[in-house]
């Protein structure tokens, strides 16, 4: 049989990179074994869950190609479905109504150690019940949970988790306002959707020795369960917005490209077994292994994740990355629409991007620089450099054709004449060409400027220099 995988968000925030990488691994699971990758939106916190979210939650999916194959059910259509469910419990006695007060339940507790309810309603007689039920007392309905013996399944990350049922009650799987427990719905949603696969975060493990209570209590079989590890922040502790990004949407914002968030979430708690770190989809689809997934919880890296979409930018075509970088920001170019030109400025700077924001630091290819950083004046501008420039100018003006080589050729000529180190010509001819002193090389920036551009900057920073 093909298995069957669901994403299960709430719908209470944005997706956050925690679930990306969850959906992730569920659907890289279903197309390595021509199952089926499915979406739930688990929006039964009616006070917390926004639609605005749902949208946002299946948008981001659909930017990162993490196509669903059948459209997203919604856990709040399933009243219905879970009321029957809870009423087979009833009938069968699996399950019991608990007419035990928040006060009784409260005095019983012992502040000093964990609180497990001690089945005072568990097996009254059906007369205290019935009278309950006619004076309109609010109750819950717990699972009648085995006296002895143990929970156990086997992880496909962790291996084989056993607790005892000592460490657990009769636990509520409906609240006194009537509507069901996550443990409950999960189990029926999943057990209806024909799920094969769980694969979800670890801080889910502790629900799962309840899940297969339930499971167990209808009769019905059992999911395999794969507990994906944590990821943290570089402080060890949990990621959350006090890292910083953390949303889908922020990464977008910035400007990262959607297989540069899944290249870099699929090495997140997984490895290929081997030192690849750059790959497509299709070699994730083909190569992944639940198996493979690490027990050891995983570190949020900003440094790698630009790494990765930096390889990742550097390996497309000029003019797909800037049709990308149009759609991304159509202003970055100052409103110059020469196609040929663009493709020329990306090629040789995209060497030099981390992210398609990164465009913006490129503008001196649209306008010249003004205002020049005086520490980077300091750094480069000595005395006799306003001499260096003016000879270079000078023979620039005298060049007969224009291409890298010629400009190379030119530049290598003057530093040996002039018996200087290239730095001393190449540190001041950034700065005026590019305002920074750090870009593109050399006869490639000055290439793509030409040769009226080029002059025309050279005289501006000689003039500003002799006020």
């Amino acid at each position: 049989m093909n298995p069957v995988v669901r994403f299960a968000p709430s719908p209470t925030g944005k997706l956050h990179i925690g679930g990306v990488r969850t959906a992730l691994f569920n659907y890289l699971f279903a197309k390595r074994h021509d199952g089926k990758f499915l979406v739930r939106i688990e929006d039964t916190d009616k006070e917390r869950s926004k639609a605005e979210y749902t949208a946002q939650i299946l948008e981001s999916l659909k930017w990162l190609g993490l196509d669903y194959d059948e459209e997203p059910i919604a856990q709040s259509s399933g009243g219905k479905r879970y009321n029957e469910v809870i009423e087979s419990l009833l009938k069968s006695g699996k399950a019991y109504r608990c007419f035990a007060t928040n006060d009784e339940l409260q005095a019983l507790r012992d502040n000093d150690k964990i609180f497990l309810y001690p089945g005072i309603w568990r097996d009254r007689k059906k007369e205290d019940i019935d009278k309950k039920l006619k004076d309109n007392v609010p109750f819950t309905i717990r699972l009648r949970v085995p006296e002895e013996g143990v929970v156990s399944f086997k992880d496909e990350v962790y291996g084989t988790i056993t607790t005892k049922i000592s460490e657990l009650d009769d636990f509520i799987i409906t609240r006194s306002d009537g509507s069901p427990t996550y443990n409950l719905t999960v189990v029926v949603d999943d057990n209806d959707m024909n799920i094969s696969h769980v694969i979800r975060g670890e801080d889910h493990i502790s629900n799962t020795p309840k899940q297969i209570l339930i499971y167990n209590a209808l009769g019905w079989d059992l999911p395999v369960f794969g507990h994906l590890p944590m990821i943290l922040g570089s402080d060890g502790k949990r990621l959350s917005k006090r890292h910083g990004a953390v949303g889908t949407q922020t990464f977008k914002d910035m400007g990262y490209l959607p297989e540069s968030l899944i290249n870099y979430l699929a090495l997140l708690g997984w490895n290929p077994g081997n030192n690849d770190e750059i790959f497509d989809i299709n070699y994730l689809i083909n190569n992944f292994s639940i198996q493979n997934v690490n027990k050891k919880s995983a570190v949020f890296d900003m440094t790698k994740l630009d790494w990765v979409s930096s390889q990742k930018i550097l390996a497309k075509k000029s003019s797909e990355l800037l049709e990308l970088i149009n759609d991304f920001d159509s202003s970055w170019s100052s409103e110059n629409r020469n196609n040929d030109f663009l493709v020329k400025v990306i090629e040789i700077i995209k060497d030099r991007l981390k992210t398609l924001s990164d465009v913006k630091d490129h503008s001196y290819f649209f306008k010249d620089p003004t205002g020049f950083d005086e520490d980077a004046l300091k750094k480069c501008w000595k005395e006799p450099t306003s001499g260096i420039i003016g000879q270079f100018l000078s023979k620039l003006k005298k060049l007969d054709g224009w291409n890298v080589k010629i400009i190379d050729d030119l530049i290598r000529q003057c530093v040996e004449e002039l018996s200087i180190g290239m730095g001393k010509l190449m540190q001041p001819l950034r700065l005026a060409l590019a305002g920074a002193l750090v870009g593109p090389s050399m006869p490639d920036l000055m290439d793509v400027l030409g040769k009226e551009v080029c002059i025309k900057r050279l005289e501006n920073i000689l003039e500003l220099k002799q006020l």
